[in-house]
């Protein structure tokens, strides 16, 4: 089993889930991430390269030899720009010299991580059959890497499953996004200034979305799936959740900040991925 983007947020949930699941694991990674994959996960093989995005087909196809199935989780993911970053083109044709090299070297399954903003927005209804209408670079470009695989493994005898996030949140987040910040502002008695908190979200555990991301290599199931609860949830009971954990809502000042323009005011999930049925032997 290859993974790519092991160290990341959502990565490293997966990484612990195939271990669970009993699965020898390849880690391709930055040289710097791969010297603390090694420590993390000692009995996992580990690929260092400077870019994985920067990688021939050749090299791919020589990275995943004897490997039965690939899990991408890498991707650019700076918060301060990765919504209308060039690098997410980068990352479309990176992926796809990725995909040619799975083929080349008889990858049985490829799993790719989607996004839910890949949909038509607002909506409470996200199932996978419904309109995708990116609204920002970073939707578009995976909308379009999950087109172009599906054409291309298609040709292929290679199974392929893609993976569409909502809310996750969690062990490992940056720093700078919702749950981190109120855990933050709450355990240090501080006010967290929010927003009305009125806009409707599909929020995950990223410990459960990343099980479920592992899993389907054992379930086998493909095409989109919709990584989510399926809960709608405001951003203002999310906030008040947590802030209960610590007694102290009346540190939750809302109304602080006006919305950005393009927060859709609801973006919730149909859940569609399977459940795993525990197997003993071992898989690489």
């Amino acid at each position: 089993m290859l993974v790519t983007g092991a160290s990341g947020f959502v990565g490293a949930q997966i990484v612990r889930q195939l271990i669970r699941n009993g699965h020898a694991l390849r880690l391709v990674a930055r040289p710097a991430a791969a010297a603390r994959l090694a420590s993390q996960f000692p009995d996992a093989e580990i690929v260092s390269c400077g870019d994985v995005f920067a990688q021939s087909p050749q090299w791919w196809e020589k990275a995943c030899d004897g490997v039965n199935a690939i899990i991408h989780a890498a991707w650019y993911v700076n918060p301060a720009d990765y919504l209308d970053s060039e690098q997410n083109a980068t990352c479309v044709s990176g992926t796809f010299r990725m995909a040619q090299g799975a083929v080349a070297a008889d990858v049985q399954h490829f799993v790719g991580l989607g996004t839910c903003m890949e949909y038509a927005l607002p909506s409470e209804q996200l199932s996978i059959d419904a309109p995708t209408a990116p609204a920002t670079v970073y939707g578009a470009s995976k909308l379009a890497l999950f087109e172009i695989l599906d054409g291309f493994f298609k040709t292929t005898n290679v199974r392929f499953s893609w993976c569409r996030l909502f809310y996750l949140f969690g062990e490992g987040e940056n720093p700078k996004r919702l749950y981190p910040y109120l855990s933050r502002c709450l355990a240090a008695g501080e006010p967290a200034t929010l927003g009305s908190g009125t806009q409707l979200r599909d929020y995950l555990d990223v410990a459960v979305g990343g099980a479920a991301i592992a899993d389907i290599v054992d379930t086998g199931q493909v095409g989109a799936i919709n990584v989510c609860s399926g809960q709608p949830v405001s951003i203002r009971a999310f906030a008040e959740s947590i802030a209960d954990r610590y007694g102290r809502r009346d540190l939750l000042e809302f109304g602080a900040h006006q919305p950005h323009p393009r927060d859709p005011p609801a973006v919730v999930g149909v859940p569609n991925f399977a459940v795993r049925v525990p197997k003993k032997e071992a898989r690489s």
